[in-house]
């Protein structure tokens, strides 16, 4: 039976869309893994969105119920910060899965997080810190990608997002900036690296 991982995220300007598509491929490279990405629900109406010039959601990324987060057997979570956490939306996904904490039926499974932030001192590190909270109520099993991505994480020759809590990008103030080939690796890197750890953990019988 192939591991199913399930990529849940929300964004903005389509930045960690973008992360999200580049986890999947990797995570997909794995043998024996079912990827699905998914999108939270949008809480803003869409006169504010306009005036936020928000990218449209991708509807080939259909909205997931917080039910359905119990039948993967690992998930990833993205979100662009707001003042060094997650944004509302994705907060508001995690305050509807007080049915899933009372059963713990997310309990023992891994998740990951990515993300992305306006500029360097925008959250990079508090973004996933500040995440792991939810994690770690529901009893999930936090898998930072750590360094194990090699010679990428240490490359101090450009400015990149990412860091050894998961993947990231800097949409820079405006939303302008896209991500980098180097941001786009580390993503791709982070989805296969989570995906095989995930597959060891559903082999598992506890």
């Amino acid at each position: 039976m192939a591991t199913k991982i399930y990529i849940v995220y929300y964004s903005t300007w389509g930045h960690v869309a973008t992360l999200a598509e580049e986890i999947k491929k990797g995570a997909g490279s794995v043998p024996d893994v079912e990827v699905t990405i998914w999108r939270v629900p949008e809480t803003l109406p869409e006169d504010v969105l306009g005036k936020m010039h928000a990218a449209p959601g991708r509807e080939d990324h259909p909205v997931i119920t917080a039910r359905q987060l119990a039948e993967a057997d690992g998930i990833l979570f993205g979100f662009p910060t707001r003042f060094g956490m997650m944004a509302a939306q994705m907060k508001a996904f995690f305050d509807s899965t007080g049915g899933l904490w009372q059963q713990q039926s997310l309990a023992g499974k891994p998740a990951a997080v990515f993300f992305a932030t306006g500029t360097q001192g925008g959250g990079q590190e508090t973004t996933a810190l500040t995440a792991v909270t939810q994690l770690t109520h529901h009893g999930m099993l936090f898998v930072p990608v750590g360094y194990t991505h090699g010679a990428g994480m240490f490359d101090m020759a450009q400015v990149k997002g990412g860091s050894p809590y998961g993947a990231g990008t800097f949409a820079g103030a405006d939303g302008s900036r896209v991500p980098t080939d180097a941001e786009l690796a580390l993503a791709a890197h982070q989805g296969k690296y989570f995906a095989g750890i995930a597959k060891k953990l559903t082999s598992v019988q506890i």
